[in-house]
């Protein structure tokens, strides 16, 4: 199974080094018999990459060896994250996101099952709850430029790759409300 072509631009655009020169490489340190977190641990220490770029590229190599599909996990289930830059700063853009779903009590026909939690760093700002269906979410805030901040909603652990899009579809008008 061969990886998405913008995946692999990115990737070539992101590391500064292509996607043909990095499956050569992988082979050459036997990447297909490594699991998931050796594969990332060699591609970060040993590939000149960051740990964002090491997970990025293992994932993307485990799509092409066909090791997992898009949106599914190193653990066989699947996820799904979209989003959206909005106006505000990361406490703002996390503020809206309670505000819209306050009164809340499912999601797409799946109630919740926690009372949700929020936590914040420096750099993040999160939302958490857990779904009846053993889905998790997680809304996460990250300042993209002075004034502007990526809302990414996380849906983790979906049953399936058709959940995926079932989700991907939800998610994407529920950030448009915002």
């Amino acid at each position: 199974m061969a990886s998405r072509a913008m995946s692999t631009e990115t990737i070539a655009e992101g590391t500064g080094r292509s996607w043909e020169d990095w499956l050569v490489w992988l082979d050459g340190i036997g990447a297909r018999d490594l699991p998931h977190k050796d594969l990332a641990q060699r591609v970060k220490s040993e590939g000149g990459t960051t740990g964002w770029w090491a997970q990025y590229v293992t994932v993307a190599y485990e799509q092409h060896i066909g090791r997992r599909v898009p949106g599914q996990d190193h653990e066989g289930s699947f996820q799904v994250s979209v989003t959206r830059t909005v106006f505000g700063s990361m406490n703002q853009a996390i503020a809206a996101w309670t505000e819209l779903v306050r009164d809340f009590h499912s999601f797409d026909g799946v109630d919740i099952a926690s009372k949700p939690r929020a936590s914040a760093t420096d750099k993040w700002r999160h939302w958490r709850v857990a779904l009846v269906d053993g889905g998790r979410l997680i809304v996460s805030a990250g300042e993209k430029a002075p004034g502007k901040t990526a809302l990414t909603v996380t849906h983790e652990k979906l049953a399936n790759g058709e959940a995926v899009e079932r989700w991907r579809l939800f998610w994407k008008d529920m950030l448009k409300r915002l």
